[in-house]
């Protein structure tokens, strides 16, 4: 089984390169802020405290978003692999997703970390709010805070990665299709 965790800060690009390694790979795209906001659509109790925390830059509970992706790989049993987009964002998330996997007799495959610069994650971010309407995405105050929240948080579990030999990072600047021939590139080594 094919389990790719694409890693990067928001605006780097994941949701982008995301869409394209599913069509080439036929893979199972498990976004967290896609979960996430279906929940809220839904109007959930879960989905209402993720949005309060959304809204202020925080993260989600580990338990919660472990057992959404327990849920989505169980309803997903045929499938070759799965893209993992936006988790782990945490050493214990890692962790926590290697058990999971474990019991579920597979592993992550390897981990492709798009980089790229705060300002430019910046400008990105408040053109997708522009286009998007998604407040965490139009107010440069949030904005900065979501990008020093990963740095602090989600930047070490490259280490993790790193020390399983799993780790790869990408060029997340460049044109959408140069992006995406690094990445692929390097998911033909798996």
């Amino acid at each position: 089984m094919l389990n790719l965790v694409l890693f990067g800060p928001p605006g780097a690009g994941k949701g982008t390169q995301s869409e394209k390694l599913i069509n080439k790979f036929n893979l199972i795209h498990l976004s967290t802020g896609d979960i996430l906001r279906s929940e809220i659509s839904m109007g959930t109790e879960l989905g209402l405290e993720a949005k309060k925390l959304m809204d202020e830059g925080l993260l989600v509970p580990d338990e919660v978003v472990i057992g959404m992706i327990s849920n989505k790989l169980d309803s997903n049993k045929d499938a070759i692999g799965f893209i993992f987009d936006g988790f782990p964002r945490t050493v214990a998330q890692a962790e926590a997703l290697d058990s999971l996997l474990v019991s579920k007799s597979s592993s992550i495959s390897g981990m492709i970390a798009l980089v790229v610069n705060d300002e430019e994650l910046e400008k990105r971010l408040l053109n997708r709010g522009k286009a998007s309407g998604r407040p965490d995405d139009a107010n440069p105050e949030i904005i900065r805070k979501r990008i020093v929240e990963y740095n602090s948080k989600t930047a070490p579990v490259a280490n993790y990665y790193k020390g399983q030999n799993k780790f790869t990072s990408i060029n997340g600047i460049g044109t959408v299709d140069e992006i995406f021939e690094s990445i692929s590139t390097v998911v033909d080594t798996f």
